[in-house]
């Protein structure tokens, strides 16, 4: 792999995400670093975002493939070390770049949320990949990486300073900043393949095991505005929840298989919360709305609707939108013994584009440029997750790009300014 062309090719380059990821390369690698090209279906599309992204990216190659050519896939996959793609929604367009990844042992990263997808890879190549250390990490955006590796970094804090394992970690979310047409795209496809009923186990993205219903139940995802007195705060169902806890979940599975368990009874919830003022009435509107979106997503005239109203495939939201916006998770980490640790990852931009493409780029930089460092040797291999496949070393790149991310044993960390 070490003789192959590029070190990274970014995948759906000229994408509305897609366009930020090169402008991410352009202003945190040097080719004589990371070799990296861009791609996609359209030479012409690719030309204007490589220049877009200013004089440090007019030295990227562009490739042409269209996501449905095997062939122009497979020449793509053949000369990269590392796959990087924002090209959804993921079940139409992903496919056959995995496939190729696969067989040609290219590492992989996306920023999918359709766990139903993720759940066909884990069927299909998970035992291949992982015979040949081969690392397929879907879900490295805001889908999921703040979730598990906040969740990560709590139940090992908690391992090694109280010397216990973790019961159970809940997320709480605060975000500000805008909707993009391909985050749309992706829940309308998965509502009209009629795959979301999939995406409502559990335990989806699990390795096989047993569980009683007991286990289902503590895991079954919340429905109603409550007060936490863990956190201090209202809080509702956070809407990217039924995809960050398949992989959080995940992540523990994995974990115990290699010996490396959160905790025999390890559970995970997440939620969004409400401050002051009317942070009560703020939940239960904020549940209402999110009660309509899902009724709306299931009826054809309903996504057509929402489909005319969200931006296009493409589009997304203003420069000032996304300077503006934010998100901070928090977390806390409760032991069997009722001990707990506290945690945060926090940064500044709108999560769904700014935030996203940082974890993804950096997740692509983590496989091209720590490789020695990540965990499990280079023989770990697999449909993974940003834990299990990144973890310590994605967290020290996060850090080193401005993202807070931390654990305390003393109580919430506080607040800062946006």
């Amino acid at each position: 792999m070490s003789q192959r062309q590029y070190d990274v090719v970014l995948y759906g380059a000229s994408g509305f995400t897609g366009r930020q990821t090169v402008e991410y390369f352009a202003g945190n690698t040097h080719q004589s670093e990371v070799r990296w090209a861009i791609a996609g279906r359209n030479r012409q599309a690719l030309e204007a975002a490589r220049a877009q992204a200013g004089e440090d990216a007019q030295s990227a190659d562009i490739l042409v493939a269209d996501a449905h050519d095997q062939q122009a896939v497979d020449v793509i996959v053949s000369r990269t070390r590392i796959l990087l793609t924002t090209a959804g929604p993921f079940s139409l367009y992903g496919s056959k770049i995995v496939d190729a990844c696969v067989r040609y042992k290219t590492h992989y990263v996306d920023i999918t949320g359709e766990t139903f997808w993720v759940r066909d890879l884990i069927d299909r190549y998970h035992d291949r990949a992982a015979a040949d250390g081969t690392r397929i990490i879907p879900c490295c955006g805001f889908d999921s990486v703040p979730s598990d590796l906040g969740t990560y970094l709590v139940v090992r804090q908690m391992q090694k300073s109280l010397g216990a394992d973790c019961r159970e970690v809940k997320s709480f979310y605060q975000i500000r900043g805008g909707l993009n047409g391909g985050t749309f795209a992706s829940a309308s496809n998965a509502q009209a393949s009629g795959q979301s009923a999939r995406m409502r186990e559990p335990f989806l993205l699990n390795p096989p095991k047993t569980r009683s219903a007991e286990e289902l139940k503590l895991n079954r995802d919340p429905r109603e505005a409550r007060f936490d007195s863990d956190i201090g705060a209202w809080a509702t169902p956070f809407v990217m929840g039924v995809a960050n806890t398949r992989i959080v979940r995940r992540s523990a599975g994995l974990f115990e298989q290699w010996n490396e368990s959160y905790g025999p009874e390890f559970r995970y919830q997440e939620f969004q919360k409400y401050g002051p003022p009317m942070a009560r009435t703020k939940a239960f509107i904020t549940l209402a709305g999110l009660g309509a979106l899902q009724a709306g997503l299931k009826s054809s005239f309903g996504r057509r609707l929402l489909r005319s109203l969200a931006p296009k495939p493409g589009q997304g939201p203003s420069q000032k939108t996304m300077d503006n916006g934010f998100f901070r998770c928090d977390l806390v980490g409760i032991a069997a013994d009722g001990r707990k640790i506290y945690g945060v990852v926090f940064d500044k931009g709108d999560p769904g584009n700014r935030a996203t493409v940082k974890f993804l780029c950096e997740s692509a930089l983590s496989l091209a440029l720590n490789a020695d460092e990540l965990p499990g040797g280079q023989q770990r291999g697999g449909i993974l997750t940003p834990a299990t496949g990144l973890g310590d070393v994605l967290v020290q790149r996060l850090r080193n790009a401005g993202m807070r991310l931390e654990t305390s044993d003393r109580g919430p960390i506080a607040s800062q300014s946006v």
